[in-house]
């Protein structure tokens, strides 16, 4: 088995105004404790030879994440280091009109380590999506994260898709959830 690590649009704006003014905050806080636990990953990857793959949402004019803005920008904990690898989506799904299947059968990629945002979007899809594709998924149980989103809270969103994507399938690969600290590369 040849891993990955899968950071999905870690971006400066990815939450920014999403929340109601008093929630806004425990959002923001939650996506510093998920962006470093997500670096810490990202440095262990690393030393163990592991490739980051970094996924980075072009957004349309008027959008947060417009391309070249600065809401757009990649967060530093995550910046890209020589040998990783950056893919360019405009949806939900990161392997929908992008090179990322390509590039990780390139480097026989057969496991994917997945975190980022936004939880019931892109991470959903792309996990999903990525199993159908036969690659095996471990969703890093507290490394994605999200905004509220009507009546559900952040924290009410993260724990239903911990919950639900665990054991999902597609023939003989899955989805599997673990919690960053027992992650070793």
């Amino acid at each position: 088995m040849t891993s990955a690590l899968l950071l999905i649009d870690l971006q400066n704006s990815i939450l920014t105004g999403l929340g109601t003014p008093d929630r806004q905050p425990a959002i923001d806080a939650a996506l510093e404790t998920v962006v470093a636990k997500l670096a810490a990953l990202k440095h262990s990857a690393r030393a163990a030879g592991v490739p980051a793959f970094i996924v980075q949402h072009d957004g349309n004019p008027g959008h947060r994440l417009v391309k070249r803005s600065e809401g757009w920008q990649l967060r530093r904990e995550i910046a890209p280091e020589a040998g990783d690898v950056v893919v360019h989506k405009t949806s939900c799904d990161s392997f929908f009109e992008t090179d990322l299947e390509a590039r990780l059968r390139a480097r026989g990629v057969t496991h994917l380590f997945v975190g980022g945002c936004m939880t019931q979007f892109c991470v959903d899809t792309t996990v999903r999506r990525a199993v159908s594709l036969g690659f095996d998924v471990t969703l890093i149980s507290d490394g994605h994260t999200t905004a509220d989103m009507g009546r559900l809270s952040f924290e009410e969103i993260v724990t239903h898709h911990n919950m639900l994507l665990d054991g999902f399938d597609a023939g003989p690969h899955e989805i599997r959830i673990a919690v960053s600290s027992e992650i070793a590369f």
